[in-house]
């Protein structure tokens, strides 16, 4: 594999959303984020997904799989549709760890 920076595109599952497999929330999540790298011209789009998993759970396949993304130091940036995806946590409490919400 090269040595080119990926985009991850995080999409974790609606509460909201009951439907079985994967959610139409998580279809749509991909398509905004799809549509957001291309329209910022972000390298290498890459999904990483949580269907069903809390957001309050760090133990998380495709939120532990992206982290392992950025402590390789492949991640250009990440996208994610609300900041809610990543934490349960507020704008205020991720601004207060340093990252931009």
């Amino acid at each position: 594999m090269r040595n080119e920076k990926i985009t991850p595109l995080y999409e974790r599952l609606s509460r909201d959303d009951e439907l079985q497999g994967e959610s139409n929330s998580i279809s749509n999540q991909k398509q905004m984020l799809e549509d957001f790298a291309r329209r910022n011209g972000l390298p290498n789009p890459m999904h990483f997904t949580d269907d069903g998993i809390s957001g309050t759970r760090f133990d998380r396949p495709g939120f532990l799989a992206m982290m392992e993304e950025v402590e390789a130091g492949r991640v250009e940036a990440i996208v994610i549709k609300d900041y809610c995806a990543i934490i349960g946590l507020n704008q205020k409490d991720l601004e207060n760890q340093g990252i931009l919400a």
